[in-house]
């Protein structure tokens, strides 16, 4: 299992990024920042021993294409990269890095659409919004046979304890109160 932690902080605020530095929390998602600032951040994480992974959809400045991918796997050495867009996970798997598709379920529509770029990018993690989902979680992982991690919408410590229990295997949460769990 990848991730040690089932609580996993997803980082939009650089005062909760050095926040979870000091924290015991070995992962660490960073789900916006600008391209100029990010190989500083993800140098600083390494120091702590912590694992960084960039929703590349989300950085300013940076294209998440072919080159944008080997800039964050060769320039910024990120551990691994979140994105809701498939081509962008089969760029990542190429990189040989966690590639972590986020799917948003929002209609029956949108969640077939979601397994089917799934089922054939097969990235190493699916994440699910919004993660209060019971049901979801589930059906996503027997169809795709894929680990789950679940956000958005979490906002309390028993939707933690749902969702892990519900089949994910980490939750990921801006919610700073909730990082200690």
């Amino acid at each position: 299992m990848l991730f040690k932690d089932k609580v996993i902080p997803a980082i939009r605020k650089i005062k909760d990024f050095e926040k979870v530095l000091e924290s015991g929390h070995e992962t660490i998602i960073l789900l916006e920042s600008r391209v100029s600032q990010l190989q500083n951040l993800v140098k600083y994480a390494h120091q702590y021993g912590k694992k960084i992974y960039v929703h590349a959809d989300l950085i300013s400045g940076l294209k998440a294409d072919k080159y944008g991918i080997e800039f964050l796997t060769n320039n910024v050495k990120v551990d691994g990269i979140i994105s809701t867009r498939g081509e962008v996970i089969s760029l990542v798997k190429k990189q040989r890095i966690v590639a972590i598709q986020r799917l948003f379920a929002l209609d029956s529509h949108a969640l077939d659409h979601n397994l089917q770029i799934c089922k054939r990018v097969n990235p190493d993690y699916i994440e699910i919004l919004p993660a209060i989902l019971p049901g979801i979680i589930k059906e996503v992982q027997e169809e795709t046979g894929i680990p789950i991690i679940a956000g958005g919408l979490i906002r309390t410590e028993q939707d933690v304890k749902e969702t892990i229990k519900n089949g994910a295997v980490a939750v990921t949460t801006s919610s700073n109160l909730l990082w200690e769990l």
